[in-house]
C-alpha cells in the first residue's frame, strides 16, 4: 500500500510517498481503509523534532485523524462489521501511521462516520473536536451563561471550541485575525478580537473559562481577563513560571493531552450528523502532496482544517 514516511527530521521536504507492506490486523484490531486523513498540528511537530521515547526511531508515517470504511477484522466481531463508515483519532499520542491507505486500530477509537457527513469532513473531526470536547467536558465543565474565552478561534481547534461552547450555552468571545472574524461570527462568537490591532487582555474581562492553544506569553497575558476563580486550560502547555503565576492570582489552570474516546466521538458524531457541528475545511489535498499540506499547516494561511484524501 501507499503511505507518507520520513527518514529523517525536518522540513516538510523530508515527507515522501513510499509502498509499504499493508498492516494486517491482530486479534482485537480492524483495518480501515483511509478515504480521508485529518492534518493536525502534533503531525508536522512531531515531524520536525523527535520526541523520546515513540518518535526517534525512523522512518515514520505520521498522522492520527481517519475516516474511511472496515476492510477486515481480526478475531474482534462485536462492534464494526467489514462495510462499515467510520472514523476516529487512533492511539494517540503513540503512532498511528494515519497517512497511508489502510490503519488499524482498537475498534473502540473508532465511531460510526456520522449521517451525511462526508469522509472529508468526517476525518477533519476528532482530534480537534475531541480536544475542545474534553476541556469543556472533562477539565471545566462548561455551563450555559459562561463566558468563554477562545483563542485561534478560527484554528483547527478553535473553530470547533466555539461551536461547542456555544452549544453549551456559553457567552463566547474569540481572539483571530480581522480577516477571519466574519467566519469567526458565524460559528457563533458573540465577539471577535484582532489581537494583532487590540490587546486581549484590556479589552476582555469577567471570563470564566480561557481555553489557549497558543502558548508563548498568551498564558501570563490571560490572568487579567478571568474573574476570581476562572479556569485557565492550557492546550498548548504552559511554563513552570506560568504555572506559579496561575497560582499567585489564584486562577485554576489545568493542561492535558486529548486522548482517544469513543463515547464522546459518538456524541460528536451525532451532533454532526444533526448538522449542530462542522468542521470547516480549508483545503484537501492529495495523499502525495502531504508535504504542501505540512507547509500551509505551519504557515498558518488558513482557516479550520486540512484533509489529505487518498
Amino acid at each position: 500500500m501507499r503511505a507518507i514516511v520520513y527518514r529523517a527530521f525536518g522540513d516538510p521536504e523530508v515527507l515522501e510517498l513510499a509502498e509499504v507492506p499493508r498492516p494486517v490486523p491482530q486479534r482485537h484490531e480492524v483495518l480501515v481503509r483511509v478515504r480521508a486523513a485529518g492534518v493536525n498540528p502534533p503531525d508536522w511537530k512531531l515531524r520536525r523534532t523527535p520526541f523520546p521515547p515513540d518518535y526517534t526511531e525512523l522512518p515514520l508515517t505520521p498522522g492520527w485523524d481517519v475516516s474511511g470504511v472496515v476492510e477486515e477484522i481480526g478475531e474482534y466481531t462485536g462492534r464494526f462489521k467489514p462495510g462499515d463508515e467510520v472514523f476516529g483519532m487512533l492511539n494517540f499520542p503513540y503512532a498511528a501511521r494515519a497517512y497511508a491507505d489502510y490503519v488499524v486500530a482498537r475498534p473502540r477509537q473508532f465511531a460510526r462516520k456520522p449521517d451525511g457527513v462526508d469522509h472529508v469532513q468526517a476525518a477533519a473531526l476528532p482530534m480537534a473536536a475531541l480536544t475542545a470536547w474534553q476541556a469543556f467536558s472533562d477539565i471545566a465543565g462548561v455551563s450555559p451563561g459562561q463566558r468563554v474565552l477562545v483563542h485561534a478561534a478560527a484554528g483547527g481547534i478553535g473553530h470547533l471550541a466555539v461551536q461547542l461552547a456555544k452549544l453549551r450555552g456559553a457567552y463566547v468571545i474569540g481572539t483571530t485575525r480581522a480577516a477571519k472574524h466574519e467566519f469567526v461570527r458565524k460559528l457563533g462568537a458573540d465577539e471577535v478580537i484582532d489581537y494583532t490591532g487590540v490587546d486581549f487582555a484590556e479589552a476582555v474581562s469577567g471570563v470564566d473559562l480561557v481555553l489557549d492553544m497558543v502558548g508563548g506569553d498568551y498564558p501570563i497575558r490571560s490572568i487579567p481577563v478571568l474573574k476570581p476563580g476562572g479556569t485557565f486550560i492550557a492546550g498548548a502547555g504552559a511554563t513552570p513560571a506560568d504555572e506559579a503565576a496561575f497560582e499567585r492570582a489564584g486562577v485554576r489552570w489545568g493542561r492535558f493531552s486529548v486522548e482517544p474516546d469513543h463515547a464522546a466521538l459518538e456524541e460528536i458524531a451525532r451532533l454532526a450528523a444533526a448538522g449542530k457541528l462542522a468542521a470547516h475545511v480549508d483545503r484537501v489535498f492529495p495523499l502525495a502532496d502531504a508535504a504542501a499540506a505540512h507547509a500551509l499547516m505551519e504557515s498558518g494561511d488558513f482557516v479550520g482544517k486540512l484533509v489529505l484524501e487518498p
